[in-house]
Protein backbone atom coordinates (compact mmCIF):
# COMPACT_ATOMS: atom_id res chain seq x y z
CA UNK A 1 0.00 0.00 0.00
CA UNK A 2 2.55 2.35 0.38
CA UNK A 3 5.69 0.98 -1.23
CA UNK A 4 7.84 0.69 1.73
CA UNK A 5 10.00 -2.54 2.06
CA UNK A 6 9.62 -5.07 4.52
CA UNK A 7 11.54 -3.22 7.02
CA UNK A 8 10.96 -1.99 10.84
CA UNK A 9 13.08 1.23 10.68
CA UNK A 10 10.75 3.61 9.16
CA UNK A 11 11.03 7.14 7.93
CA UNK A 12 8.19 8.78 10.08
CA UNK A 13 7.89 11.96 8.00
CA UNK A 14 8.08 9.92 4.63
CA UNK A 15 5.47 7.42 5.77
CA UNK A 16 3.61 10.59 6.81
CA UNK A 17 4.27 12.52 3.36
CA UNK A 18 2.59 9.08 1.56
CA UNK A 19 -0.09 8.46 3.76
CA UNK A 20 -1.50 12.27 3.02
CA UNK A 21 -1.09 11.62 -0.89
CA UNK A 22 -2.85 8.43 -0.58
CA UNK A 23 -5.67 9.74 1.75
CA UNK A 24 -6.49 12.64 -1.03
CA UNK A 25 -6.31 10.14 -3.80
CA UNK A 26 -9.01 7.22 -2.49
CA UNK A 27 -10.93 10.30 -0.33
CA UNK A 28 -14.63 9.08 -0.44
CA UNK A 29 -15.18 13.15 -0.60
CA UNK A 30 -13.65 13.35 -4.31
CA UNK A 31 -15.93 10.26 -5.84
CA UNK A 32 -19.12 11.37 -4.47
CA UNK A 33 -20.29 11.26 -8.51
CA UNK A 34 -18.61 8.26 -9.38
CA UNK A 35 -20.86 4.99 -10.06
CA UNK A 36 -21.97 3.12 -6.61
CA UNK A 37 -19.65 0.31 -6.84
CA UNK A 38 -16.84 2.54 -8.10
CA UNK A 39 -17.98 4.28 -4.32
CA UNK A 40 -17.78 1.10 -2.84
CA UNK A 41 -14.28 0.18 -3.88
CA UNK A 42 -12.96 3.67 -3.28
CA UNK A 43 -14.20 3.56 0.40
CA UNK A 44 -12.73 0.09 1.37
CA UNK A 45 -8.97 1.58 -0.29
CA UNK A 46 -9.69 4.39 1.75
CA UNK A 47 -10.24 2.45 4.88
CA UNK A 48 -7.13 0.22 4.12
CA UNK A 49 -5.08 3.37 3.93
CA UNK A 50 -5.53 4.34 6.96
CA UNK A 51 -5.14 0.82 8.90
CA UNK A 52 -2.04 0.38 6.98
CA UNK A 53 -0.80 4.43 8.37
CA UNK A 54 -2.07 3.18 11.63
CA UNK A 55 -0.33 -0.43 11.62
CA UNK A 56 3.37 1.44 10.01
CA UNK A 57 3.61 4.49 12.40
CA UNK A 58 3.59 2.03 15.24
CA UNK A 59 6.87 0.63 15.96
CA UNK A 60 5.13 -2.30 18.03
CA UNK A 61 2.17 -2.65 15.81
CA UNK A 62 4.67 -2.64 12.90
CA UNK A 63 6.60 -6.03 14.65
CA UNK A 64 3.11 -7.82 15.36
CA UNK A 65 2.71 -7.11 11.40
CA UNK A 66 5.94 -8.36 10.27
CA UNK A 67 5.77 -11.84 12.68
CA UNK A 68 2.39 -12.17 10.68
CA UNK A 69 3.76 -11.64 7.32
CA UNK A 70 6.85 -13.51 7.62
CA UNK A 71 4.51 -16.32 9.05
CA UNK A 72 2.38 -15.74 6.15
CA UNK A 73 -0.79 -15.37 8.30
CA UNK A 74 -2.95 -12.47 7.71
CA UNK A 75 -4.39 -12.32 10.44
CA UNK A 76 -4.17 -12.47 13.86
CA UNK A 77 -7.05 -15.04 14.25
CA UNK A 78 -5.34 -17.00 12.01
CA UNK A 79 -2.35 -17.68 14.09
CA UNK A 80 -1.92 -21.16 14.82
CA UNK A 81 1.30 -21.39 16.23
CA UNK A 82 0.46 -18.93 19.48
CA UNK A 83 3.77 -17.14 20.87
CA UNK A 84 4.64 -18.15 24.37
CA UNK A 85 6.22 -16.53 27.23
CA UNK A 86 9.25 -18.04 28.87
CA UNK A 87 8.17 -20.83 31.23
CA UNK A 88 9.85 -18.28 34.21
CA UNK A 89 7.71 -15.66 33.46
CA UNK A 90 4.81 -17.28 33.25
CA UNK A 91 5.00 -19.18 36.59
CA UNK A 92 5.90 -15.21 38.22
CA UNK A 93 2.24 -13.98 36.77
CA UNK A 94 0.48 -17.42 38.13
CA UNK A 95 1.61 -16.61 41.46
CA UNK A 96 0.71 -12.58 41.21
CA UNK A 97 -2.55 -14.10 40.01
CA UNK A 98 -3.48 -16.62 42.68
CA UNK A 99 -2.21 -13.15 44.83
CA UNK A 100 -4.48 -11.13 43.07
CA UNK A 101 -7.48 -13.80 43.47
CA UNK A 102 -6.71 -13.41 47.48
CA UNK A 103 -6.57 -9.56 47.52
CA UNK A 104 -10.10 -9.80 45.58
CA UNK A 105 -11.57 -12.07 47.81
CA UNK A 106 -10.49 -9.66 50.92
CA UNK A 107 -11.88 -7.10 48.67
CA UNK A 108 -15.33 -8.18 48.68
CA UNK A 109 -15.36 -8.74 52.37
CA UNK A 110 -14.31 -4.96 52.82
CA UNK A 111 -11.58 -2.42 51.42
CA UNK A 112 -8.25 -3.64 50.55
CA UNK A 113 -5.57 -3.21 54.15
CA UNK A 114 -2.71 -0.36 53.25
CA UNK A 115 -0.13 -3.66 53.46
CA UNK A 116 -1.89 -5.26 50.17
CA UNK A 117 -2.03 -2.67 48.53
CA UNK A 118 1.17 -1.27 48.75
CA UNK A 119 2.43 -4.76 48.02
CA UNK A 120 0.06 -4.96 44.84
CA UNK A 121 0.91 -1.03 43.65
CA UNK A 122 4.18 -2.37 43.91
CA UNK A 123 4.11 -5.70 41.80
CA UNK A 124 1.88 -3.31 38.85
CA UNK A 125 4.81 -0.80 39.20
CA UNK A 126 7.42 -3.09 38.53
CA UNK A 127 5.63 -5.01 35.70
CA UNK A 128 5.06 -1.60 33.96
CA UNK A 129 8.74 -0.56 34.10
CA UNK A 130 9.58 -4.10 32.82
CA UNK A 131 6.69 -3.35 30.26
CA UNK A 132 8.36 -0.26 29.23
CA UNK A 133 11.69 -2.54 28.88
CA UNK A 134 10.05 -4.90 26.27
CA UNK A 135 8.65 -2.52 24.29
CA UNK A 136 11.86 -0.57 23.93
CA UNK A 137 13.55 -3.65 23.39
CA UNK A 138 11.05 -4.73 20.00
CA UNK A 139 10.76 -0.97 18.81
CA UNK A 140 14.68 -0.23 19.35
CA UNK A 141 17.71 -3.42 19.25
CA UNK A 142 15.46 -6.54 18.06
CA UNK A 143 14.01 -4.14 15.28
CA UNK A 144 17.21 -2.99 14.66
CA UNK A 145 18.42 -6.73 14.15
CA UNK A 146 16.01 -7.57 12.00
CA UNK A 147 16.70 -4.83 9.52
CA UNK A 148 20.42 -5.50 9.20
CA UNK A 149 20.11 -9.38 9.10
CA UNK A 150 21.24 -12.32 6.72
CA UNK A 151 18.08 -14.09 5.26
CA UNK A 152 19.66 -17.18 7.32
CA UNK A 153 19.47 -14.93 10.51
CA UNK A 154 16.02 -13.74 10.64
CA UNK A 155 14.16 -17.11 11.82
CA UNK A 156 15.97 -16.85 15.52
CA UNK A 157 15.10 -13.29 14.94
CA UNK A 158 11.29 -13.99 14.36
CA UNK A 159 11.60 -16.32 17.34
CA UNK A 160 12.39 -13.37 19.91
CA UNK A 161 10.16 -10.94 18.37
CA UNK A 162 7.11 -13.58 19.32
CA UNK A 163 8.63 -14.12 22.81
CA UNK A 164 8.74 -10.78 23.58
CA UNK A 165 5.34 -10.04 21.85
CA UNK A 166 4.15 -12.45 24.16
CA UNK A 167 6.06 -12.04 27.21
CA UNK A 168 4.19 -7.60 26.36
CA UNK A 169 0.58 -9.11 26.35
CA UNK A 170 1.28 -11.04 29.78
CA UNK A 171 2.73 -7.79 31.30
CA UNK A 172 0.00 -5.79 30.29
CA UNK A 173 -2.87 -8.39 31.14
CA UNK A 174 -1.51 -8.83 34.72
CA UNK A 175 -0.67 -5.01 35.18
CA UNK A 176 -4.38 -3.97 34.08
CA UNK A 177 -5.51 -6.88 36.66
CA UNK A 178 -3.45 -5.32 39.43
CA UNK A 179 -4.51 -1.84 38.08
CA UNK A 180 -8.86 -2.88 38.09
CA UNK A 181 -8.37 -4.73 41.91
CA UNK A 182 -6.40 -1.39 42.97
CA UNK A 183 -9.42 0.10 41.71
CA UNK A 184 -8.05 2.01 38.89
CA UNK A 185 -9.15 3.07 35.65
CA UNK A 186 -7.52 0.13 33.40
CA UNK A 187 -8.92 1.77 30.09
CA UNK A 188 -6.84 4.68 31.29
CA UNK A 189 -4.13 2.57 31.58
CA UNK A 190 -4.56 0.68 27.55
CA UNK A 191 -4.67 4.54 26.37
CA UNK A 192 -1.71 5.56 28.14
CA UNK A 193 0.25 2.22 26.67
CA UNK A 194 -1.02 2.63 23.44
CA UNK A 195 0.08 6.87 23.18
CA UNK A 196 4.04 5.52 23.97
CA UNK A 197 4.60 4.09 20.67
CA UNK A 198 2.17 6.83 18.47
CA UNK A 199 -0.87 4.34 18.16
CA UNK A 200 -3.59 7.69 18.48
CA UNK A 201 -6.03 7.34 14.97
CA UNK A 202 -4.65 8.76 11.91
CA UNK A 203 -4.17 12.46 11.11
CA UNK A 204 -7.86 13.28 10.60
CA UNK A 205 -8.21 14.76 7.18
CA UNK A 206 -11.28 16.35 5.36
CA UNK A 207 -14.11 14.46 5.29
CA UNK A 208 -13.07 12.85 8.72
CA UNK A 209 -10.31 9.98 6.97
CA UNK A 210 -9.19 9.77 10.32
CA UNK A 211 -11.91 7.45 11.05
CA UNK A 212 -11.85 4.52 8.18
CA UNK A 213 -10.25 2.39 10.53
CA UNK A 214 -9.71 -1.61 10.22
CA UNK A 215 -7.80 -4.37 10.68
CA UNK A 216 -4.67 -4.38 8.97
CA UNK A 217 -4.26 -6.48 5.91
CA UNK A 218 -1.79 -4.30 3.90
Amino acid sequence: MFGLPRKLVVDSAELQRRFYALAREHHPDFHQAAPAEERARIEATSALVNAAYRTLRDPIARVEYLVRLEAGRETKEGDIDKPKAPPALLQEMFEIQEALAEARSEAAKGALDETTRATLAEQRESLRARLKDEETRLAGPLSARWDSAAPAERPAILAAFKEALATRAYLRTVSADLTETLGGDTEAFGRAIEGRHGSAEAPRTRGGMGGHIGAPHQ
